[in-house]
């Protein structure tokens, strides 16, 4: 059986920066074990996510852009770039205009019935809404619950417990637990 695939979800500025709007406390705490988790996993079965704004929002999204107008930005602003201290680390990416990021383009790299890593920000949208889809669609999925980061404490937990719900489609594990098994093969 081939190396599971690790999926960061959306490790991007608009997310890190404190001064942003979308700021996700202990983002930093989750790239540095994402960081870790990259270079034991190998960059070669590793996929970041990257959420953009729509040239044109459609939608429920029209109303979601008049309470957030400042992020209808294009893809290439700065704000939607993969943080600096990860970007070394993408060899492969997708990007999505919605909250999920199991889509055609991800599907395209992983396969249709993968075994998935799961970290990143935030535990109580992206990834949340990454998990539950893929999860539904037969992928193997386990997140890596440390090397993700919610909108508040709170919320990750929240977050973590709606995903428990889907066990055992879903379970969990810790960078340590990754770390430690990929050092043993």
């Amino acid at each position: 059986m081939s190396r599971p695939w690790l999926v960061v979800i959306d490790m991007q500025n608009v997310f890190g920066d404190p001064d942003s709007g979308w700021v996700t406390p202990r983002f930093h705490e989750a790239a540095r074990r994402i960081a870790r988790l990259v270079e034991a996993h190998g960059s070669d079965r590793t996929v970041f996510t990257r959420f953009v704004a729509p040239l044109e929002p459609t939608g429920a999204w029209r109303g979601y852009y008049e309470t957030f107008g400042w992020a209808l930005q294009p893809a290439s602003d700065p704000l939607y770039r993969i943080t600096e201290d990860l970007r070394p680390l993408v060899e492969h990416s997708v990007e999505a205009h919605t909250f999920g990021k199991w889509n055609h383009d991800l599907v395209a790299i992983t396969g249709p019935e993968p075994e998935l890593l799961v970290c990143g920000v935030a535990t109580d949208c992206c990834v949340l809404s990454t998990v539950l889809p893929a999860a539904d669609a037969g992928a193997s999925v386990t997140v890596v619950t440390d090397a993700c980061a919610g909108s508040t404490d709170g919320a990750h937990q929240k977050a973590l417990d709606v995903m428990a719900l889907y066990q055992p489609l879903v379970s969990f594990t810790t960078t340590e637990e990754l770390v430690a098994a990929s050092v043993g093969h």
